[in-house]
Protein backbone atom coordinates (compact mmCIF):
# COMPACT_ATOMS: atom_id res chain seq x y z
CA UNK A 1 0.00 0.00 0.00
CA UNK A 2 2.77 2.44 0.99
CA UNK A 3 4.74 1.49 -2.14
CA UNK A 4 1.71 2.33 -4.29
CA UNK A 5 1.58 5.80 -2.75
CA UNK A 6 5.33 6.50 -2.86
CA UNK A 7 5.80 5.56 -6.50
CA UNK A 8 3.48 8.25 -7.99
CA UNK A 9 4.69 10.82 -5.43
CA UNK A 10 8.32 10.24 -6.39
CA UNK A 11 7.48 10.20 -10.09
CA UNK A 12 5.65 13.54 -9.85
CA UNK A 13 8.45 15.05 -7.76
CA UNK A 14 11.09 14.03 -10.31
CA UNK A 15 8.91 15.22 -13.19
CA UNK A 16 8.36 18.63 -11.55
CA UNK A 17 12.10 18.96 -10.80
CA UNK A 18 12.90 18.29 -14.45
CA UNK A 19 10.21 20.68 -15.75
CA UNK A 20 10.64 23.55 -13.30
CA UNK A 21 14.35 23.12 -12.55
CA UNK A 22 15.73 22.29 -16.00
CA UNK A 23 13.33 22.65 -18.92
CA UNK A 24 11.59 25.91 -17.97
CA UNK A 25 14.77 27.79 -16.89
CA UNK A 26 16.55 26.48 -19.98
CA UNK A 27 13.82 27.78 -22.31
CA UNK A 28 13.65 31.16 -20.56
CA UNK A 29 17.45 31.53 -20.63
CA UNK A 30 17.63 30.58 -24.31
CA UNK A 31 14.85 33.03 -25.24
CA UNK A 32 16.45 35.80 -23.20
CA UNK A 33 19.83 35.25 -24.86
CA UNK A 34 18.18 35.17 -28.28
CA UNK A 35 15.80 38.13 -27.91
CA UNK A 36 17.48 40.36 -25.29
CA UNK A 37 21.17 39.38 -25.05
CA UNK A 38 22.30 42.71 -23.57
CA UNK A 39 19.74 42.71 -20.78
CA UNK A 40 20.12 38.97 -20.16
CA UNK A 41 23.84 39.46 -19.54
CA UNK A 42 23.44 42.35 -17.10
CA UNK A 43 23.20 45.43 -19.38
CA UNK A 44 26.98 45.72 -19.21
CA UNK A 45 28.62 48.93 -20.41
CA UNK A 46 31.91 48.65 -22.30
CA UNK A 47 34.56 51.22 -23.09
CA UNK A 48 37.50 50.39 -25.34
CA UNK A 49 36.60 46.72 -25.13
CA UNK A 50 36.56 46.67 -21.31
CA UNK A 51 33.49 46.30 -19.11
CA UNK A 52 33.24 49.39 -16.89
CA UNK A 53 29.95 48.66 -15.17
CA UNK A 54 26.27 47.99 -15.64
CA UNK A 55 23.61 50.46 -16.74
CA UNK A 56 21.31 48.96 -14.09
CA UNK A 57 23.49 49.03 -10.96
CA UNK A 58 25.06 52.14 -9.48
CA UNK A 59 28.71 52.38 -8.65
CA UNK A 60 30.75 54.62 -6.43
CA UNK A 61 32.37 57.74 -7.87
CA UNK A 62 34.19 59.92 -5.34
CA UNK A 63 36.60 61.83 -7.61
CA UNK A 64 35.53 65.51 -7.89
CA UNK A 65 35.89 65.26 -11.68
CA UNK A 66 32.93 62.88 -11.84
CA UNK A 67 29.24 63.13 -11.05
CA UNK A 68 28.48 61.30 -7.83
CA UNK A 69 25.58 58.86 -7.40
CA UNK A 70 23.05 58.96 -4.64
CA UNK A 71 24.18 57.37 -1.36
CA UNK A 72 24.10 53.58 -1.19
CA UNK A 73 22.28 51.91 1.67
CA UNK A 74 24.32 48.74 1.07
CA UNK A 75 27.04 48.60 3.70
CA UNK A 76 29.79 47.66 1.24
CA UNK A 77 28.81 50.11 -1.48
CA UNK A 78 27.03 49.25 -4.70
CA UNK A 79 27.25 45.46 -4.38
CA UNK A 80 24.25 43.51 -5.62
CA UNK A 81 24.34 40.81 -2.97
CA UNK A 82 23.97 43.41 -0.21
CA UNK A 83 21.09 45.28 -1.81
CA UNK A 84 18.70 46.64 0.75
CA UNK A 85 17.17 49.79 2.14
CA UNK A 86 17.99 51.23 5.51
CA UNK A 87 14.47 50.56 6.87
CA UNK A 88 14.68 53.96 8.52
CA UNK A 89 11.63 56.18 8.16
CA UNK A 90 11.43 59.99 8.16
CA UNK A 91 10.82 60.03 11.91
CA UNK A 92 13.96 58.00 12.70
CA UNK A 93 16.31 60.34 14.59
CA UNK A 94 19.49 58.56 13.44
CA UNK A 95 18.44 58.95 9.81
CA UNK A 96 17.43 62.58 10.16
CA UNK A 97 20.10 63.76 12.59
CA UNK A 98 23.08 61.71 11.47
CA UNK A 99 22.94 60.17 8.00
CA UNK A 100 21.00 62.88 6.20
CA UNK A 101 22.71 65.69 8.12
CA UNK A 102 26.13 64.35 7.09
CA UNK A 103 25.03 64.04 3.46
CA UNK A 104 23.62 67.59 3.48
CA UNK A 105 26.85 68.95 4.97
CA UNK A 106 28.82 67.13 2.27
CA UNK A 107 26.58 68.55 -0.48
CA UNK A 108 27.00 72.07 0.93
CA UNK A 109 30.78 71.71 1.24
CA UNK A 110 31.55 69.92 -2.03
CA UNK A 111 28.83 71.13 -4.40
CA UNK A 112 27.83 74.53 -3.07
CA UNK A 113 24.31 73.36 -2.20
CA UNK A 114 22.16 75.56 0.00
CA UNK A 115 20.66 73.98 3.10
CA UNK A 116 16.93 73.62 2.69
CA UNK A 117 17.30 73.34 -1.11
CA UNK A 118 19.26 70.10 -1.45
CA UNK A 119 17.62 67.56 -3.81
CA UNK A 120 16.35 64.65 -1.73
CA UNK A 121 18.09 61.97 -3.80
CA UNK A 122 21.40 63.71 -3.17
CA UNK A 123 21.21 62.82 0.52
CA UNK A 124 19.05 59.68 0.66
CA UNK A 125 19.54 56.22 -0.79
CA UNK A 126 17.07 54.40 -2.98
CA UNK A 127 15.01 51.48 -1.72
CA UNK A 128 17.45 48.98 -3.22
CA UNK A 129 20.57 50.98 -2.41
CA UNK A 130 21.77 50.29 -5.97
CA UNK A 131 20.00 52.94 -8.07
CA UNK A 132 22.21 53.91 -11.05
CA UNK A 133 20.30 57.16 -11.61
CA UNK A 134 20.15 60.60 -10.04
CA UNK A 135 17.61 63.32 -10.63
CA UNK A 136 18.42 66.13 -13.09
CA UNK A 137 18.42 68.52 -10.10
CA UNK A 138 21.13 66.47 -8.36
CA UNK A 139 23.18 66.35 -11.56
CA UNK A 140 22.81 70.11 -12.08
CA UNK A 141 23.94 70.72 -8.50
CA UNK A 142 27.23 68.96 -9.32
CA UNK A 143 27.94 70.73 -12.63
CA UNK A 144 30.14 73.47 -11.15
CA UNK A 145 32.34 71.00 -9.27
CA UNK A 146 32.83 68.71 -12.28
CA UNK A 147 33.48 71.67 -14.61
CA UNK A 148 36.07 73.11 -12.23
CA UNK A 149 37.84 69.73 -11.85
CA UNK A 150 37.88 69.27 -15.65
CA UNK A 151 38.84 72.89 -16.47
CA UNK A 152 35.70 73.03 -18.61
CA UNK A 153 33.01 75.63 -19.07
CA UNK A 154 30.03 74.86 -16.81
CA UNK A 155 27.62 75.48 -19.68
CA UNK A 156 29.23 72.66 -21.67
CA UNK A 157 29.04 70.25 -18.73
CA UNK A 158 25.41 71.28 -18.16
CA UNK A 159 24.72 70.49 -21.83
CA UNK A 160 25.95 66.93 -21.22
CA UNK A 161 23.55 66.63 -18.29
CA UNK A 162 20.67 67.76 -20.51
CA UNK A 163 21.69 65.36 -23.27
CA UNK A 164 21.77 62.43 -20.81
CA UNK A 165 18.51 63.21 -19.03
CA UNK A 166 16.03 60.41 -19.67
CA UNK A 167 12.30 61.14 -19.61
CA UNK A 168 9.60 59.25 -17.77
CA UNK A 169 9.26 55.58 -18.67
CA UNK A 170 6.66 55.31 -21.46
CA UNK A 171 6.00 59.00 -20.92
CA UNK A 172 4.25 58.67 -17.56
CA UNK A 173 6.04 56.17 -15.23
CA UNK A 174 8.53 57.53 -12.72
CA UNK A 175 10.49 60.76 -12.92
CA UNK A 176 13.13 62.16 -15.29
CA UNK A 177 16.54 60.72 -14.41
CA UNK A 178 20.21 60.72 -15.36
CA UNK A 179 22.30 57.54 -15.52
CA UNK A 180 25.48 58.42 -13.60
CA UNK A 181 27.76 55.94 -15.40
CA UNK A 182 26.62 57.05 -18.86
CA UNK A 183 27.04 60.71 -17.90
CA UNK A 184 30.52 60.15 -16.47
CA UNK A 185 31.61 58.28 -19.60
CA UNK A 186 30.37 61.21 -21.67
CA UNK A 187 32.31 63.61 -19.42
CA UNK A 188 35.47 61.53 -19.90
CA UNK A 189 34.94 61.58 -23.66
CA UNK A 190 34.20 65.31 -23.91
CA UNK A 191 36.76 66.52 -21.37
CA UNK A 192 39.60 63.99 -21.11
CA UNK A 193 42.04 64.62 -18.34
CA UNK A 194 45.70 64.94 -19.18
CA UNK A 195 47.71 61.85 -18.33
CA UNK A 196 50.82 62.81 -16.34
CA UNK A 197 54.07 61.98 -18.16
CA UNK A 198 56.06 58.96 -17.01
CA UNK A 199 59.05 59.93 -14.84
Amino acid sequence: MLRNQLRPALAITILLIVITGLIYPGIVTALAQLLFPGQANGSLVQTNGHVVGSALIGQQFSDPAYFHPRPSAAGSGYVGDSSSGTNKGPTDTKLADTLIAQAVDSAVKNDGAVKGHVPSDMVTSSASGLDPHISPATAEQQVARVAHARNAQPVRVAALVSAHTEGRQFGFFGEPRVNVLALNLAVDSAFPRAVPPNP
